[in-house]
């Protein structure tokens, strides 16, 4: 995608319901469509972070159609929800494949539900593009027809260990959940804090889906870190927190790993202080689009992760353009030809096509927000 002004784009997206009635006259045959397809947790414990990415598919669609579309044809992205579930992913992923033609899929969200999806979208022979997940498995997952426009876990872990050295903590205790993602984020996080001259006094994966966390709360604390050091999901991150406060842990310093992800749903009280590392909500150059989301949603961004989901459908468009082809070794050959100028600043592929650079962000969380650190 060529780098647009901001200007630019706020014009267009402010006309977004005049273009509906006149681009497609001008440059749409009548019944002529690109379909992309995204898998995203709409419902579930992720839900508030999937309907932030819905919003990013969203802003992407009416860029790209104001623009021309994919291959002269108007774009339309189906959205399945996966409802946190790997089958009910798997299932969506095999509708819009099979019945919706999609040229290409994104999603998930969690890491445990993205490989088994890429995989079986690599059976399929189909694009998928990986938006929120960051698991080091996702590097052998792909089969060839993937790529990714958000980092793995092993760039985070490194940023992770160097934050939390710099504030002198040498002893820190591990809250994972217990996925392909608390499993990569586990092994990446405790190589780095090693190498950087922390140890991990105590690891626990916990089991997804309980109602409380308050018994594998108390056994971790009776190691005594001087940090601990977690991420989860929405509502269980929810409950985590408020255990941990009511708990009095929370004299202890609390570090979230993807920072917005553990907090957009627990007790406000719970949270404040919290220190944590995110990724970059948006480029250098991006501010049009920030502009964007808050024009058309009347709010600021509800996640980090809105931008990750617009660069996964603008990207995957100018692939398919470069390419003139939706062929899937085609498309993924442009991509890794790209320098893509996002959201999130610029995407380049490495030599597994996962996104080689990620900016991330030092954060805490002051009177109810996430701010700089």
């Amino acid at each position: 995608m060529a780098n647009i002004t901001r200007r630019k784009f706020i014009a267009t997206t402010a006309t977004g319901a005049l273009a509906a009635t006149v681009m497609p006259r001008a440059l749409f045959a009548q019944g002529e469509e690109m379909v992309f397809g995204a898998v995203l947790p709409l419902t579930g414990a992720s839900a508030s972070i999937g309907e932030d990415q819905r919003r990013g598919v969203e802003l992407a669609v009416e860029k790209i159609n104001a623009s021309g579309g994919v291959l002269g044809k108007q774009l339309k992205v189906i959205i399945e929800d996966s409802a946190g579930n790997a089958q009910s992913a798997l299932n969506a992923a095999k509708k819009l494949v099979s019945v919706d033609g999609a040229k290409v899929v994104m999603g998930e969200y969690s890491s445990g539900i993205t490989v088994p999806l890429r995989e079986a979208l690599a059976r399929e022979g189909v694009v998928h593009v990986n938006c929120g997940s960051s698991s080091v498995k996702l590097r052998q997952s792909g089969g060839g027809s993937a790529f990714s426009v958000i980092g793995l876990d092993d760039l985070m872990a490194r940023f992770t260990a160097t934050a939390l050295r710099d504030k002198n903590f040498g002893k820190a205790a591990i809250i994972l959940p217990n996925n392909a993602y608390g499993e990569s984020m586990n092994a990446e996080f405790a190589k780095a804090f090693q190498a950087a001259g922390g140890e991990v006094v105590q690891t626990l994966l916990y089991t997804e889906g309980q109602s409380s966390y308050r018994r594998e709360l108390q056994q971790v604390a009776r190691f005594q870190p001087d940090v601990y050091v977690y991420s989860a999901y929405g509502q269980e991150a929810a409950i985590i927190n408020r255990e941990a406060f009511e708990l009095g842990q929370k004299q202890t310093p609390w570090f979230g790993i993807y920072l917005t992800m553990c907090i957009s749903d627990a007790p406000k009280e719970t949270v404040e202080g919290q220190l944590g590392a995110e990724v970059n909500f948006i480029g250098p150059d991006s501010a049009w689009y920030q502009d964007a989301y808050t024009k058309k949603y009347s709010e600021a961004f509800r996640s980090a992760f809105n931008g990750y989901l617009y660069d996964a459908v603008a990207m995957s468009a100018e692939a398919i353009n470069k390419a003139n082809s939706t062929d899937p070794a085609a498309v993924l050959a442009a991509a890794r030809e790209l320098e893509f100028q996002g959201a999130t600043g610029l995407i380049k592929l490495d030599g597994d096509n996962e996104r080689a650079v990620q900016d991330y962000l030092r954060a805490i969380v002051k009177d109810g927000s996430v701010v700089s650190a």
